[in-house]
């Protein structure tokens, strides 16, 4: 990580596709299974990356050196989440009418699991899907979700012993 910092604090234009591949796809099924839907999934992150590039440009050298890139994305990506969700009732509902041939070529379980992390509150879905799809440690979590690390770890304990729960009533 160090080096892709070094590359957009020297070159932001040719460093950022870089950026876009490594961090892209955690970015998508993290925000994927925050959200529930494959379509919003990719907005979000596709406007992660925008606001990203946006904030960069105006970074100085020092600030680059403090940037702890993950975090960082992922404060983005939580909050543009948050207004995505609060904004979501404001908007005319999307219905679609009939199969027209389009194959969704997500796995055949993505309901389900969307289903199980729906259950979960807001704040222990966040902390799950950050630990355990998106791979991220604890202090990385706590420093995108602006909460204690001991916090963070409890929302995980908890968030995956109620998932746990979910899924034994499932059987």
């Amino acid at each position: 990580m160090d080096d892709l910092i070094a590359a957009l604090a020297s070159d932001l234009d040719r460093a950022f596709p870089s950026l876009v591949e490594s961090a892209g796809p955690g970015l998508y099924w993290g925000l994927r299974r925050l959200c529930g839907d494959h379509q919003e999934a990719e907005d979000l992150t596709q406007e992660t990356f925008i606001r990203a590039y946006r904030a960069l440009g105006d970074f100085d050298g020092r600030r680059f050196e403090e940037l702890r890139l993950s975090p960082w994305l992922w404060t983005i990506a939580l909050n543009l989440g948050r207004n995505h969700l609060r904004n979501r009732s404001r908007r005319p509902i999307f219905v679609e009418i009939g199969d027209h041939g389009r194959h969704d070529t997500e796995p055949p379980d993505t309901a389900a699991w969307d289903a199980r992390f729906s259950a979960l509150p807001a704040s222990q879905r966040r902390a799950v899907v950050l630990r355990h799809v998106v791979g991220m440690g604890i202090s990385e979590i706590s420093a995108a979700t602006g909460r204690p690390e001991g916090t963070v770890k409890a929302d995980i304990h908890r968030g995956l012993e109620r998932l746990r729960r979910v899924m034994e009533q499932e059987r």
